[in-house]
């Protein structure tokens, strides 16, 4: 009974602070490892112990992103038409790519599931095995990345690896090289009587890892769709020293109205970045119906540039320095009641 009293007495620490045990320091601008812990008050810890145990307090323990060249550079959110073919998809997006680029943009952003329907039954016909497979979608994204010396969001496709089917987003550096990948942690479960019902849990498998990207124009956090639902997710992206959430989404004509947005700038001003959404065009015709209004948030929770239903390219600025201007006006990280609450980073 004094072991078991010993570790209740302690477990308020290990949660609060998710100090208990050693966090070795990374490079400069990467996120801690942390150590593991083997032993408690009573010997050795069970694995939910150990992982509060190690995990970071994101609340207090932020790391500062690395500094750009310049603060201001253009984006471009490319809100695609969507069809069918396949191969049509992969060339008009290409276009509109280079389009974005000759245009100014460094940045270029693409929409959720752009080279494939919005369907379960579509997702396994249009998967494609990247990285020693066939892939002409991330081979299009590389190359278009490259050719424009741009970073390249590639919105997401469906990717098979290992017999299993995820919801991806590639990003390319201006060299073509693959910077890195997100799978979709939060899978697009919903059933609203009399509206929609779509269960992307009976095809897909959600990943398991925040994606935190360094480019030459800042560090970028990349999420999809539903993952904007989750403050938690974009509270650790801001806590990892990200400047821009990018969520490429396609929400439907049901959520879309309602909340896109409204998540889109709530999101912005939770984490005082900027937040791009990047949806498919509207097309009526399809089985699934995207709302559209692709859009760019400041750090303040102002719609900078958005998009109505239809194709479009919206070019708009970023600058950064509103992210520290914000954040000193507005200084409520520092307000935060660690001794109340705290977020913890459990994958840092």
């Amino acid at each position: 009974m004094s072991k078991l009293r010993s570790l209740l007495k302690s477990m308020p620490h290990l949660i609060h602070t998710g100090f208990a045990c050693g966090i070795s320091a990374a490079a400069p601008g990467l996120a801690k490892t942390p150590q593991r812990a083997s032993t408690g008050p009573i010997g050795p810890l069970s694995s939910p112990l150990r992982t509060m145990a190690t995990a970071v307090n994101a609340t207090t323990d932020r790391i500062a992103p690395p500094t750009p060249s310049k603060s201001k550079f253009k984006l471009a959110l490319c809100q695609l038409a969507v069809g069918a073919d396949k191969e049509r998809n992969i060339q008009h997006a290409r276009q509109v790519i280079d389009r974005a680029a000759g245009e100014g943009a460094r940045l270029v952003i693409l929409p959720e599931i752009w080279n494939s329907p919005y369907s379960n039954d579509s997702f396994p016909v249009y998967a494609e095995e990247v990285g020693g497979g066939e892939s002409p979608s991330t081979a299009m994204l590389s190359d278009a990345a490259a050719a424009n010396s741009i970073v390249l969001v590639g919105g997401s496709i469906p990717e098979r690896s290992e017999g299993k089917l995820f919801n991806t987003s590639f990003v390319y550096g201006p060299k073509g090289e693959l910077l890195g990948r997100h799978r979709k942690v939060h899978l697009f479960d919903i059933d609203i009587p009399g509206k929609i019902r779509f269960k992307e849990s009976e095809v897909l498998t959600p990943g398991s890892d925040l994606t935190v990207i360094d480019t030459e124009l800042g560090r970028i956090g990349v999420a999809i769709c539903y993952d904007i639902r989750f403050p938690e997710l974009a509270a650790l992206y801001a806590a990892r020293g990200c400047q821009l959430l990018v969520y490429p989404g396609a929400f439907n004509m049901t959520t879309g109205p309602a909340h896109w947005e409204l998540l889109l700038r709530a999101r912005a001003v939770d984490a005082q970045l900027y937040v791009a959404g990047v949806a498919p065009a509207r097309d009526l015709s399809a089985g699934y119906h995207s709302w559209g209004h692709s859009a760019l948030v400041d750090p303040f929770g102002r719609v900078v540039a958005a998009a109505e239903e239809s194709e479009a390219i919206i070019h708009a600025e970023v600058d950064l320095d509103q992210i520290a201007e914000q954040r000193k006006g507005v200084p409520y990280n520092d307000q935060k009641r660690s001794d109340l609450y705290s977020l913890l980073d459990l994958t840092r």
